[in-house]
């Protein structure tokens, strides 16, 4: 070594680290938009990360047709009822091979405007020519063609073009999207032959995309089939093979309450990491599917307790005037009732009077088969994913380092510390983490292995408050007082 003489500082790390907390309350949702309305379009099966309403639409595009565009019932619901960001949304209606080609048809020009009151068109497909199909007009010389409010293609003829002024009819053909032929394995995705990774598989990309980490895994308008959902209760259990997340998922509303619970077992919608919603909510003329609004008040719930999620979404209220069936037809379900679904594991919407409508039931899909804490109520489900996140994004970078007392007390002590801020905080009830001999064998000790116990007690909620009423006759002597 080097001669030295004097004095020499060495710098040791802070034994103590700052916990990285995992994110709480972001959707990663999959589904179809109208790309072809877009102003900055991405390609298809490409997560891309939006804080607020016109990032999305502007990658995505928006209609109010949420049955063909799914994604648009999800980018109105979070960003303009719940006012919650950020989301992560992967579009899978691709428009060179989900698309219709229309045969010409003839469109009726006024003041030089011919308007295509056709939704999903794809502008660069236009072909417009004189009505009798002799004349093919160029959209840089003769025409412009763009977008109104409504999705409908309008095309304007130019004067210094050789479409004159007094043509009353154009023929225009045009290849449209086709949201129809988009089925639940594109939602579900996989890997492709030359390698690339579409719908459900790209959950595993967000986090080394973005650097955030979604707990909610949502597909509204697909999430009511049974293939799509066990694809996502998988994923939930299983993120960049570390992280977990809650799959919020539709049971069908096309059935009465009465079937709901036969239907939710019957296509396994069971899983500790899957909350089975029942029916669909209304607000005004609008029809959303539950999981899309349940995202939302997540979020929220979560952001009024500083992103921790030890608080139920139940007794919160929803941005809805009504709860109805897949076909629109009102449904008016009694606590009574919606207290029968709870106890099947299914979350319900109540209208409470002067509250309101309130999501309704704290329990995991995994209840009433699963009666563990952890995994059959929601809250505390949550805070299991929510710390074990946490706890991978904060000591990822003790990973290799030497495997000594030093290591052992500054996990120990980082991770106390944590726990006892939680505590204090009301987030749990208590917590403490142990480095015990008995499950630490010199074997694995030998092998680089080493295992820390957790003891966590997140609060579960109250879900059911008794009161005992009693006739007291003692009071009767109030009466000669």
């Amino acid at each position: 070594m080097a001669f030295k003489h004097g004095v020499t500082i060495i710098e040791q790390s802070t034994s103590v680290l700052a916990p990285t907390e995992a994110t709480s309350g972001i959707p990663f949702a999959v589904g179809t938009a109208p790309v072809n309305l877009s102003s900055a379009a991405v390609p298809v099966n490409t997560p891309i990360l939006a804080f607020t309403y016109a990032e999305a639409v502007a990658a995505l595009g928006y209609s109010d047709n949420w049955e063909d565009f799914t994604l648009c019932e999800l980018i109105y619901s979070h960003f303009a009822l719940y006012q919650k960001a950020p989301m992560i949304l992967v579009n899978v209606l691709d428009p060179a091979t989900h698309k219709t080609t229309v045969a010409p048809v003839t469109v009726a020009v006024s003041n030089r405007v011919a308007t295509l009151t056709i939704e999903g068109v794809l502008l660069p497909t236009l072909v417009v020519k004189s009505s009798d199909g002799a004349t093919t007009y160029s959209n840089t010389t003769d025409y412009t063609a763009a977008f109104n409010d409504d999705g409908h293609v309008m095309i304007t003829t130019k004067a210094s073009g050789v479409i004159v002024a007094s043509v009353t009819q154009l023929s225009i053909g045009y290849d449209k999207l086709n949201p129809g032929v988009v089925d639940a394995d594109d939602v579900i995705g996989g890997v492709t032959m030359d390698g690339a990774y579409t719908g459900f598989e790209l959950v595993n990309q967000a986090y080394p995309r973005f650097g955030i980490l979604p707990d909610l895994l949502l597909a509204p308008g697909w999430s009511h089939l049974p293939a799509v959902a066990a694809v996502m209760k998988a994923k939930a259990g299983n993120i960049n093979g570390n992280f977990k997340a809650i799959a919020l998922t539709d049971i069908d509303s096309a059935q009465p309450y009465t079937d709901a619970g036969s239907w939710k077992s019957d296509n396994s919608y069971t899983g500790p990491l899957q909350i089975a919603t029942y029916p669909m909510l209304t607000l005004g003329d609008k029809l959303f599917h539950y999981s899309t609004q349940l995202a939302g008040l997540i979020a929220t719930t979560d952001a009024a307790n500083g992103g921790i999620p030890f608080a139920s979404p139940s007794n919160k209220a929803l941005q809805a005037d009504g709860t109805a069936l897949t076909d629109g037809t009102d449904i008016f379900l009694g606590i009574d009732q919606a207290s029968y679904l709870n106890s099947l594991g299914i979350v319900t919407a109540v209208n409470l009077g002067t509250s309101g409508w309130k999501s309704w039931g704290n329990n995991t899909g995994a209840f009433p088969g699963v009666t563990d804490p952890k995994d059959s109520f929601i809250p505390i489900r949550r805070m299991f994913n929510w710390i074990g996140n946490s706890i991978i994004l904060t000591y990822m970078q003790k990973v290799d380092d030497p495997l000594n007392k030093r290591l052992i007390a500054a996990v120990t002590d980082s991770v106390n510390i944590w726990l006892n801020g939680l505590t204090s905080s009301g987030a749990l009830l208590g917590g403490r983490v142990e480095f015990l001999e008995s499950e630490n064998p010199t074997t694995s000790l030998m092998a680089g292995k080493i295992t820390f116990h957790l003891h966590i007690t997140p609060p579960g909620p109250a879900q059911e408050i008794n009161f005992l009423l009693e006739y007291d006759t003692t009071y009767l002597s109030a009466l000669f007082a």
